[in-house]
């Protein structure tokens, strides 16, 4: 499985079945420190690429969480909802936020790789 990143701190994991997973990146869950509330959109819901599909909430901050690309919210992560410190104890695993079904499938390539991603780190 393919993994991408947005400037938004979001990792996206290309799925077998072609939908993405999508959370907030080891950077992001850093900078926010302690997750204390998630706030997910309706399965079924459709959004345009970059907007606000989810809040996190942590001691520190609250974040909007942001769509990658086009596209349906075929799950969320109800296991994040019911104990938001996924997004801080497994942000690339356990703690996924939602999956989406995406408009156009080839904009997955528009993302960014982890070798491009480390770029954007370094230089922020």
């Amino acid at each position: 499985m393919t993994t991408k990143f947005t400037p938004d701190h979001e990792w996206v994991r290309l799925e077998s079945d072609g939908t993405l997973t999508v959370g907030i990146t080891t950077h992001a869950q850093d900078a926010l420190g302690d997750v204390v509330f998630v706030e997910l959109p309706a399965t079924g819901r459709s959004f345009a690429a970059k907007d606000a599909a989810g809040v996190v909430e942590s001691v520190k901050a609250a974040a909007d969480v942001y769509m990658p690309l086009a596209g349906e919210i075929v799950a969320v992560n109800d296991a994040l909802v019911a104990d938001p410190s996924l997004a801080n104890s497994d942000p690339q695993g356990a703690g996924w936020f939602f999956r989406l079904r995406p408009g156009n499938a080839a904009d997955f390539d528009t993302l960014l790789d982890a070798a491009a991603y480390e770029r954007l780190l370094a230089g922020a």
